[in-house]
């Protein structure tokens, strides 16, 4: 229905724990509007209400009145109890932000291209996240949803603005990854 809303580029085989109720609940939910969510797209303290927005529009009750209720026609929307054990298992795998005390240097002009491609979604991750191996493709999966959020919203590239710097972002990460 909105599958554009979210970029199509993580997949179910992706999911933390993919066995556990709360993967199973967001394949079985999420996926009936848009593209399947990454817990890791959000900071704990942001699912909540994101997860409460949406079974409001799966109840047909979100913001566009009696046009959602039609629109969501043969949605389903979760339990009680299932919307708790979704929101629990979001904000468990949820992504771990940056402490700015351990890593300065996201905050120097050398952490810049990190902090200024990140930030632009979410919360700056923690470098540990990832072991040093992992960091490029996870980086290259974010280029991807940011160039396909630049095809949904129609833009171009525009040469005066600050551009994705690849090599700095994953040398940042590399220096500060798991081993």
């Amino acid at each position: 229905m909105l599958e554009r809303l979210l970029p199509p580029t993580f997949s179910a085989r992706q999911l933390p724990e993919p066995r556990s109720q709360g993967a199973q609940l967001a394949l079985r939910y999420c996926v009936q509007c848009h593209n399947l969510p990454n817990p890791a797209m959000h900071h704990a303290a942001k699912w909540p209400p994101i997860v409460q927005r949406m079974v409001l529009r799966m109840e047909g009750r979100g913001n566009m009145g009696t046009l959602m209720s039609e629109m969501m026609a043969g949605v389903e929307a979760p339990s009680v109890e299932e919307t708790a054990a979704l929101v629990a298992y979001l904000r468990k795998h949820a992504q771990k932000p940056l402490d700015p005390a351990r890593y300065p240097e996201a905050f120097s002009p050398s952490g810049e291209a990190f902090r200024l491609a990140c930030n632009q979604c979410h919360v700056l991750p923690d470098p540990r996240r990832h072991t040093a191996r992992e960091w490029p493709a996870v980086v290259a999966r974010m280029q991807q949803n940011m160039e396909w959020m630049n095809r949904v919203v129609g833009s171009k590239p525009d040469p005066a603005e600050t551009q994705l710097r690849i090599e700095e972002i994953n040398a940042f990460l590399r220096k500060y990854a798991r081993p």
